[in-house]
């Protein structure tokens, strides 16, 4: 598929008072270490990981995350997500939003090259709207204001190639900053290495493309 947009951004378009009270909120939760796919299955079926499960883990990424699904989230960010998909062109059919992952990257964490999208739909979800669906479009929000960490910078690749190739990130990521992409485009989150990142993803999904 041959994209014109990589990514779509709108930089510092959410309020500081909706960023905060998502921060707070985020954080009076308890967290819980980040997982990629293959440590979602096995946790899934009840199996624990072990010390070399996360050290392979952490090899790939490394930061803490809260499961949120209230509606108030939604409410404030699907806007930009209809409005991205449009502007950018891509017109991709979604219909359904995953819980939000509120996201803690400390000093020294990251999250290395990877894509959102699976190799196959979802099947025999415990949530019947996530069954027969894909991830199509990704959301990620910057709550942080720059200032309050140095590093973690957001960046895309179109495909997965060595290091040295092109490589695009959006010119300005303010505080209150809503980046938009396809599911399937690579990205990583480079180390924080000086204070702590907070952002909000969000994954949503549709039909698979055909």
């Amino acid at each position: 598929m041959n994209l014109e947009n990589i990514y779509w951004y709108f930089d510092g378009i959410l309020p500081h008072r909706f960023c905060d009270e998502l921060i707070k909120y985020g954080n009076h939760h308890e967290d819980q270490l980040a997982m990629t796919g293959d440590q979602h299955d096995k946790t899934s079926k009840g199996i624990p990981l072990n010390e070399t499960d996360i050290k392979n883990l952490k090899k790939k990424r490394d930061s803490r995350v809260v499961w949120l699904s209230d509606p108030w989230i939604y409410k404030e960010i699907h806007p930009y997500v209809h409005g991205a998909n449009r502007n950018a062109g891509w017109n991709f059919d979604w219909t359904w939003s995953e819980a939000c992952q509120f996201t803690k990257y400390k000093t020294g964490q990251y999250y290395g090259w990877h894509t959102d999208s699976w190799a196959k739909e979802y099947r025999e979800h415990n949530n019947i709207n996530y069954n027969g669906k894909t991830r199509k479009l990704s959301v990620s929000v910057l709550l942080s204001d720059p200032s309050d960490y140095k590093g973690g910078d957001l960046q895309f690749k179109n495909k997965m190639q060595e290091e040295g190739d092109e490589l695009w990130e959006p010119p300005s990521l303010k505080k209150g900053s809503i980046i938009v992409f396809p599911s399937f485009i690579w990205h990583r989150v480079k180390p924080v290495t000086d204070g702590i990142r907070y952002s909000l993803v969000v994954w949503n999904l549709g039909a698979p493309f055909r």
